[in-house]
């Protein structure tokens, strides 16, 4: 056998694998899209009935959910009874850490970088956006909760004369 005879045979079929990976690859897109608006759709409907709370904007502003940011960050589950003070201490260690390890390589040349990606350094940078900005919407919430506690008027003193004598009391 000759060599451009193998070499032409080697090309063709190459390219016919390569033309069969790129036609599954366009039906797994088009079953994708579909999906993608039957989800979507669905979940419209959803977000009806339920309102759009400001939880549901922050995830859909920062595409991650609250308990993705805090698995990135290794903070584990919310409790009602932490300390924020605390928390953000343990977050600003985590994040510099994690920030720190996933730097992407410096270019050729240059010093510094890392062995991470710029991919996961970019994941950490958001889940860190997002628990902040989570807590500036619940420190606002306070906010509006401590002044309409103080705009209500006081409750009228109980146990007052009239009330005392009771309602068959003459007057």
């Amino acid at each position: 056998m000759s060599v451009p005879r193998l070499l032409a045979q080697v090309f063709f079929l190459g390219s016919q694998i390569v033309g069969k990976a790129f036609m599954e690859a366009g039906r797994q897109a088009v079953r994708n899209a579909r999906a993608g608006r039957v989800e979507a759709g669905a979940a419209a409907a959803g977000s009806a009935t339920t309102g759009n709370s400001a939880t549901d904007m922050l995830t859909r502003t920062h595409r991650m959910t609250l308990d993705e940011a805090r698995l990135i960050l290794n903070l584990g589950k919310q409790k009602a009874t932490t300390d924020v003070g605390a928390e953000k201490e343990v977050l600003l260690k985590n994040y510099e850490h994690l920030f720190a390890t996933n730097a992407p390589p410096a270019p050729k040349g240059k010093q510094g970088g890392g062995q991470g990606s710029f991919y996961i350094q970019s994941k950490v940078v958001r889940a860190r956006e997002r628990i902040e900005a989570e807590w500036k919407e619940a420190a606002k919430r306070m906010q509006q909760q401590t002044a309409e506690q103080q705009q209500q008027p006081p409750p009228p003193p109980s146990g007052s004369a009239s009330e005392a004598k009771g309602p068959d009391a003459p007057h």
